[in-house]
C-alpha cells in the first residue's frame, strides 16, 4: 500500500508539501499540485485519517458509544448522527456493548476503545455510566457528551428530554378518555430515563385521585419479549384493566402481539399506551399510540455542542424539548363509558 512518502518521493515534493495538496489546506504552486495529483492517482493512493490530520491536529473522527446493537431506539440516533457528520466531511465511529461484561465495565470500555481511535469528541448513551466515570477520561471529559442522562457536574455536556413530563403526558392521555383501571409494563428499575417517567406517570394518577394500591406494575426489560410476557401475567389476572401504559414502544409491541394471538382486542377491550414514539409505533397492529419523545432533537442538539466543542463551528445549540403525544388508533374510552 502506497503511502505519502511514496507520492512525495515520486513527485519530486516534501511531505509538507504532499500533505497540503492531499488535505487542501495551505499554498501549493498550480503545477506542483497538479503533478503531486498525478502521482497520487497512478499510485491509487487513499491518505489515511492520521494523514488527513497532519495539517489540523484532527482526526475528523466522532465516536459513539451505545450499551447494544438491537431494536428500533438507537437506529434513528445513529442516523441522525452520521448524516450531520458525512455533511461536515467528518466520520462516526461506533462501540457497542455486547453484554458480556457489567455494563458500566463494557461502557468505560468503549469509551477508551473510541479515545484509543484518536476520535475527536465521544456520544455516549449509557444508563450504568457514572460521573466519576467521565471524570477519569483526565482532559478527554471536555470532548465527551451524553445522551438521554443528566449529571450535576457535567450538565453542560447533558442533553436529554424530560422524562418526568414525558410520563405526567402518558397518564394525562388515558385519564383524558376516562381510564382508571390502569396497569404499568415498566422499564429497568437501572435505568434513570424509566424511574424518571413512571415517578411522572403515577404521580399525576395520585393527583388525579386514583388509589396507586391499585395499579398493577410488571416489570420489563425494554424488549419485545418483556411486553410479551406482561401481557401473559395480565391475562391470567380474573379480569385486563382497561388501559396499559408500556415504558416503551418496544414492549408495547410485544404486549400487542401476545394480546392479538390470544384473541383480546385492542383498542375495544383493552387501550395500549406506548412511550418514545419509535418509527415501528406507526406500524403496529393497531397503529400505536405513543408519548413523543423529540430523541431527533435532542440527538441534533448535543452533537451540535460537540462540534463546536471539537473544531469551533458555531452550530445552534438547543436545551429545550417538548414532549407530547401522537394519537394513532390503540387509545380509546374504556367500554363501560363509550356510547350505544
Amino acid at each position: 500500500m502506497a503511502t505519502i512518502k511514496d507520492v512525495a518521493r515520486l513527485a519530486g515534493v516534501g511531505v509538507g508539501t504532499a500533505s497540503r495538496v492531499i488535505s487542501g489546506n495551505g499554498s501549493v504552486a498550480p503545477a506542483t499540485a497538479e503533478r503531486v495529483r498525478k502521482v497520487i492517482a497512478q499510485l491509487k493512493f487513499r491518505p489515511s485519517h492520521a494523514a488527513r490530520s497532519l495539517g489540523n491536529g484532527t482526526s475528523k473522527l466522532i465516536g459513539v458509544y451505545i450499551p447494544f446493537l438491537r431494536g428500533t431506539y438507537y437506529t434513528p440516533i445513529l442516523q441522525v448522527i452520521d448524516l450531520v457528520l458525512r455533511s461536515k466531511g467528518l466520520h462516526m465511529v461506533v462501540a457497542f456493548g455486547e453484554g458480556i461484561e457489567d455494563e458500566r465495565v463494557e461502557t468505560n470500555d468503549g469509551m477508551r476503545f473510541l479515545l484509543d481511535r484518536d476520535c475527536d469528541g465521544l456520544i455516549v448513551l449509557s444508563n450504568a455510566m457514572q460521573d466519576e466515570d467521565i471524570r477519569a477520561l483526565g482532559p478527554a471529559q471536555r470532548q465527551v457528551v451524553v445522551l438521554n442522562r443528566n449529571f450535576d457536574r457535567f450538565k453542560e455536556q447533558c442533553f436529554t428530554a424530560d422524562h418526568v413530563q414525558g410520563g405526567v403526558q402518558a397518564a394525562r392521555a388515558l385519564l383524558q378518555h376516562k381510564h382508571k383501571d390502569i396497569a404499568i409494563v415498566s422499564g429497568p428499575t437501572t435505568s434513570p430515563d424509566n424511574i424518571a417517567r413512571l415517578a411522572g406517570f403515577t404521580g399525576e394518577l395520585a393527583r388525579a385521585g386514583l388509589d396507586m394500591a391499585k395499579v398493577t406494575t410488571v416489570p420489563g426489560d425494554f424488549s419485545n419479549q418483556a411486553g410479551w410476557d406482561a401481557a401473559g401475567a395480565l391475562l391470567e389476572r380474573k379480569r385486563l384493566p382497561t388501559a396499559v401504559f408500556c415504558a416503551n414502544d418496544e414492549m408495547a409491541i410485544g404486549l400487542l402481539s401476545h394480546f392479538q394471538e390470544r384473541g383480546v382486542s385492542v383498542p375495544r377491550e383493552v387501550s395500549v399506551l406506548g412511550y418514545d414514539d419509535s418509527p415501528s409505533a406507526e406500524f403496529a397492529a393497531p397503529r400505536l399510540t405513543s408519548v413523543h419523545v423529540p430523541t431527533r432533537e435532542v440527538t441534533l442538539a448535543g452533537l451540535n455542542w460537540l462540534l463546536n466543542r471539537c473544531y469551533d463551528i458555531g452550530l445552534p445549540v438547543s436545551r429545550q424539548f417538548d414532549m407530547s403525544v401522537t394519537w394513532r388508533a390503540s387509545v380509546t374510552s374504556p367500554p363501560s363509558r363509550r356510547r350505544g
